[in-house]
């Protein structure tokens, strides 16, 4: 009882938000409210993804922001900087909340059909969320052109390479658009494991439980000197980091 009358609740209130932000959002828009890391486009996602996890009940736990200052010599966790290309496993709807209010600023390449989401999908096209034709392959990569353009432009980009939500844990092949955008983009990947989201929200169930979500943000993959031939090799680095760093903190112990 107390799980359904917490997952109404958190339905309710997140429909509530998402109209109440996107409102905000596009005034801003219309005002030309500068874009800028701390500014409001930037703090609309982390209060709406916040209240979120507060309302399901859901703490997240980052390890690994220290790898983010080393690369960047960085003394504090408020100057973290970048750019960089996130790329994740995606096991829940928890996922996005979870790394909306985790990360530093970035955006989003999120498949088309969450654009068409009455309010919704209007609010995360306002905060700068790049959507993506999965079935559409020439669609695709225009709008990987579109990403790679943002992160030279000082923009963080979260990607999931695997594509579509799965059900379980161990980490599913993946998509090459993310790693062709890498090496447009030039950037360092950052390899971002999320594991507790299934336990709070699994695929195919709107039952939420409360929950303790753990994002771990591995070593950084340089793309320095990769070429587009090389996306598949790419691909398989970033892939046995998040398997290896899986398996061994999770899935085998």
């Amino acid at each position: 009882m107390i799980s359904f009358v917490r997952t109404i609740l958190t339905i309710l209130v997140t429909a509530i938000e998402t109209v109440v932000l996107t409102t905000v959002v596009l005034i801003a828009a219309l005002l030309r409210v500068p874009r800028r890391a701390g500014g409001l486009f930037d703090r609309i996602p982390r209060i709406w993804s916040g209240v979120i996890l507060a309302m399901a009940g859901v703490r997240v736990r980052v390890h690994g922001l220290e790898r983010l200052r080393t690369l960047e010599g960085v003394a504090s966790d408020k100057e973290i900087k970048g750019p960089y290309i996130f790329a994740a496993n995606h096991v829940s709807l928890f996922d996005i909340p979870t790394l909306v209010n985790a990360l530093p600023q970035h955006y989003f390449v999120a498949k088309s059909e969450l654009f068409k989401i009455p309010v919704f999908g209007t609010g995360i096209r306002a905060v700068g969320t790049i959507p993506i034709e999965r079935d559409n392959r020439k669609a695709a990569f225009g709008a990987y052109t579109v990403a790679a353009d943002r992160i030279r432009n000082g923009s963080s980009v979260v990607v999931f390479p695997e594509g579509t939500r799965g059900t379980s844990y161990p980490i599913r092949p993946f998509k090459k658009g993310p790693f062709v955008l890498a090496i447009q983009a030039g950037v360092p990947i950052i390899p971002c494991l999320v594991h507790g989201t299934i336990e709070v929200l699994p695929k195919k169930t709107f039952r939420i439980r409360p929950g303790t979500v753990h994002l771990h943000l591995l070593d950084p993959v340089p793309t320095a000197g990769f070429t587009y031939d090389q996306r598949d090799t790419l691909a398989d680095v970033v892939h046995e980091r998040l398997s290896t760093a899986m398996n061994t903190l999770y899935l085998n112990r």
